[in-house]
């Protein structure tokens, strides 16, 4: 039995603090594009798969969601190849239902060369609830953010834009619900 619990208790944590690699897939030539742009002005226009924009800028230790305003947003950088990255959709579907008042999870694909048709069909099949991002502005605000390395990665962002929280890997929904809770208290 104490067998069972330690393999247990093990292979959780493994998860819990795995993540993927965001080079393991080829975005060389993204990346070059991305080096021949200058990011001086921080400001973004993310397209959702559903075709609308999504404003974003990053200032300091902010990152402001224009279309969001007075909300707690969960920025999420994902991709669909990426197992620990599936393995958290459960996890932020039932945070954006729960919290549906005050909070938006917003992700970003760090994948190049999807359609959104297949975006869409990967949505459809994990019954997603919400925004996905998809185009060469994720990768021009990953860079802004000092360039994602690993994924999943997300930053909670309170009301008032201020980055609350990063993370990297899989993280417990229990430990992100307590955050979005004391956020909430502010």
């Amino acid at each position: 039995m104490q067998f069972k619990t330690l393999a247990f208790l093990s292979i959780l944590s493994i998860l819990v603090f795995t993540a993927c690699d965001s080079k393991t897939q080829n975005n060389s030539s993204v990346k070059t594009e991305i080096k021949n742009i200058e990011v001086d002005d921080k400001s973004f226009i993310l397209k959702t798969t559903e075709n609308l924009d999504l404003n974003v800028k990053v200032e300091d230790e902010k990152i402001i969601f224009k279309d969001h305003p007075e909300k707690i947003v969960l920025l999420n950088f994902f991709a669909t190849w990426c197992s620990p990255c599936k393995a958290e959709i459960p996890n932020l579907i039932e945070l954006q239902y729960k919290y549906k008042n005050d909070f938006r999870v917003v992700s970003v694909l760090l994948e190049e060369n999807k359609t959104n048709e297949e975006i869409i069909e990967f949505i459809n099949e994990y019954q997603i609830n919400y925004t996905v991002t998809n185009g060469k502005k994720n990768f021009l605000l990953s860079e802004a953010l000092g360039e994602i390395k690993s994924i999943p990665t997300m930053f909670l962002v309170d009301k008032e834009s201020n980055i609350f929280q990063k993370y990297v890997g899989i993280v417990p929904s229990e430990m992100m619900e307590i955050d979005i809770n004391k956020l909430l208290e502010k």
